[in-house]
């Protein structure tokens, strides 16, 4: 199949797909299923207004539901700069760089083409992004972060006005 010739809509969705990637313990890159349902989850609990996410009558830990958040945030991040690295460095249109980039991210190894007509600069781009995409971006934080000891000073709290 053709992937350039999909609709605009069908390729949105590929992205989304591509994007979430594979469950937790398989070899397939993306935020994760488990993720993206904790999220959701999330949103669902604050729309009741409820202040605890729970499943199963299982609560959910805020910790998981913040490195949920960050991993998200992260994930959209590197494919924000590696898109942008991309088309500074490679003459091919917006949508075949951004289905590049996020099927790149998520392992997926789907293309619209232009992957054999990449620069060396762009070939090593998605490559990186293929290895980040696997390891995940949150492994790479937890792997390239120090623990320092730090002094247990509780600050007062502040609320932000969000939205």
């Amino acid at each position: 199949m053709d992937i350039k010739q999909l609709s605009p809509a069908s390729t949105f969705v590929i992205y989304l797909l591509m994007f979430i990637g594979a469950s937790p313990g398989s070899t397939g890159g993306g935020v994760k299923t488990t993720t993206v349902a904790l999220l959701i989850l999330w949103v669902v609990a604050m729309f009741r207004g409820k202040k605890e996410v729970s499943l199963f009558n299982r609560r959910i830990p805020l910790s998981n539901i913040r490195e949920a958040t960050i991993l998200v945030t992260l994930a959209s991040a590197m494919i924000f700069v590696f898109g942008y690295a991309l088309m500074l460095t490679q003459d091919f249109s917006f949508d075949d760089i951004l289905f590049e980039t996020v099927s790149a991210f998520g392992t997926v190894g789907l293309s619209r083409g232009i992957t054999p007509d990449l620069s060396s600069a762009g070939k090593l781009l998605i490559t990186l992004l293929m290895y980040l995409g696997r390891i995940g971006p949150l492994t790479l934080v937890y792997a390239l972060g120090t623990r320092k000891h730090q002094a247990h000073i509780v600050f007062a709290e502040e609320k932000i006005p969000i939205g």
